[in-house]
Parts: structure tokens; sequence; C-alpha cells
């Protein structure tokens, strides 16, 4: 309680922010709040499905299943085991409104490949970067390439605090909006 209760946490969402070169960091309870808040704050609900690789955590489902989705599980790649790109576009259906790119061990997914997938059929691309933070694609940091990227701080992950988890973004609206879900 004070004016200065929250003075790590906003100078660990502005350390973050930086690191990662985006507009918005929300520290959150951990990363499964993060993807909840964000693909809420998304709009994703009741009828949609959000495509991810059939290997992942338990933890990247949760939130589309807390919020009404259908997670539609796909193949991964040998090499990576992050999302065989084809096998997103063979999963697309009338009802898919976003492709959840899990970024596995320090290995990224084929972030150009899915970006394009995204565009050509108007879907959100999240990036749950749990497990990739110092990973780089082409110049840009793990998280920073989709619509949100969300990250862990659970005692198992590289970076930890414990416990907790960031939501980061550069889209206002969608900062604005999780921001009001994280407050209340």
């Amino acid at each position: 309680w004070g004016e200065r209760c929250y003075d790590y946490i906003v100078r660990f969402e502005s350390a973050f922010r930086q690191h990662l070169g985006v507009r918005h960091a929300i520290a959150t309870s951990s990363g499964t709040g993060a993807l909840h808040m964000g693909m809420a704050g998304l709009g994703i609900g009741p009828g949609d499905e959000v495509i991810l690789a059939d290997i992942n955590w338990i933890a990247s489902v949760a939130p589309i299943v807390h919020l009404g989705a259908k997670p539609v599980l796909v193949d991964v790649l040998p090499d990576t085991w992050c999302l065989d790109p084809a096998a997103v576009v063979t999963a697309i259906t009338p009802r898919t409104k976003a492709i959840l790119a899990v970024h596995l061990y320090g290995n990224l997914c084929e972030m150009d490949a899915l970006t394009a997938i995204a565009q050509a059929h108007g879907l959100h691309l999240i990036e749950d970067a749990a497990e990739a933070i110092g990973s780089i694609w082409h110049g840009r940091r793990a998280g920073s390439m989709g619509a949100f990227g969300a990250f862990s701080f659970h005692g198992t992950k590289t970076l930890t605090t414990g416990e907790g988890g960031i939501f980061v973004t550069n889209d206002d609206a969608l900062y604005e909006q999780v921001l009001t879900l994280s407050n209340h």
C-alpha cells in the first residue's frame, strides 16, 4: 500500500519492453494469465478455433478452453518441434480466429511463414514465448512479432521471478483492453 508499491513492477515492465523493442508490457500472474488476457482482448471466445502445436504443455491450451474456444492441434516440424506451417494451413476453417505459435526450448516457429498465413486468412498470430527469452528470428526478438507475446517467469524458465508472466504488444488498443482486464 502506498504510492511506491509498484515501483519494481514498473521498472521490470519498462526493462522488458526495452529489451524486446515493443511499446507495451504488462506484468501478469503467469504466462498462462498473459495468454488468457491477450486472447480475451482479441475477442476470442465460444465458437472460435485457435490452431497450435500438438506437443505443447497444457498452459498454452488452457486459456483457449477457458474462453470457450476450441484448440485445434496440428503437427510440428521434426527439427524445431515448433508448428508446421503446412499443417496450420490445412487446419484453417471459417471458425479459425488465431494461430498460437509456441516457441519451444528456445527454438522459434517459422514466423515468416506463419505471418504470411495469418495475413492471408485474416487471423491473429499470437506468440507463446515462455521458453524463448533471448531467442531471435531475423533480428526480431521472440514475443515481439505477433499481435501479442506472452512470457512465463516460472521457476523452470530461463529467466525466473519464481512465478509470474508478462504480456507484450505493439497494438495500442489491445494494450488498453488487456490493461483493463489485468486490473480486474
